[in-house]
């Protein structure tokens, strides 16, 4: 499964919002070849519909989903994979349902614990609302990633158009994004350029 993400390049984390299929067929044409629901808000019941809809949208468009914190309705949903963070299930209990699980790490230490992980995210690389109170990790913990990481990873955390060129210089071959397509005036035409500025 570690072949799912090793091909991915440009991640898309998003909240549910009403125009989701909008959203999420404008990402994907601009190069989002990965996309994880994360949903704090809503009640459980709501929440797997949600993911029950997003499912049907990203098979429609031919990229895996991932569903955030939440191993079971994942499996009730469909979804390809699992991301937890660090105060979140251990990834093997989440994994104990069988679905691959990617694991949040802001450290090295949190990285070369995650071995068992299909993906790890690497980050913050900068501050960031969608992380707040958290110190960003630096382009020093991008760099730490690029040589020790043993499985695929994404650098997340603030990246945006402006930053996304010294993120892949720094020796980042894949990138998690929020704010950058979500929040754009035009989501594709966000993805596009992040996805250009990738190797």
């Amino acid at each position: 499964m570690a072949d799912l993400f090793s091909e991915r390049r440009l991640y898309l984390v998003t909240p549910y919002r009403a125009d989701l299929a909008g959203l999420l067929e404008g990402a994907v044409r601009g190069g989002v070849d990965l996309v994880q629901i994360r949903e704090k808000l809503l009640p459980d019941g709501r929440l797997l519909d949600v993911l029950v809809e997003a499912r049907e949208i990203t098979r429609r468009l031919g990229v895996p989903l991932v569903v955030n914190d939440r191993p079971d309705l994942a499996l009730l949903a469909g979804a390809d994979a699992v991301h937890v963070g660090q105060g979140d299930l251990p990834v093997a209990a989440a994994a104990r349902l069988g679905l691959p699980v990617g694991v949040s790490t802001h450290g090295p230490a949190e990285l070369a614990a995650a071995a068992n992980a299909a993906y790890a995210g690497v980050g913050p690389v900068f501050a960031t609302p969608t992380k707040e109170g958290r110190a960003p990790a630096g382009l020093e913990y991008v760099r730490h990633a690029a040589v020790y990481a043993r499985r695929p990873w994404f650098a997340i955390g603030g990246i945006d158009r402006t930053t996304v060129e010294d993120v892949v210089a720094a020796g980042a071959r894949r990138i998690a994004v929020v704010r950058a397509i979500v929040d754009a005036a035009d989501p594709e035409a966000s993805a596009r350029e992040l996805r250009a500025a990738l190797p």
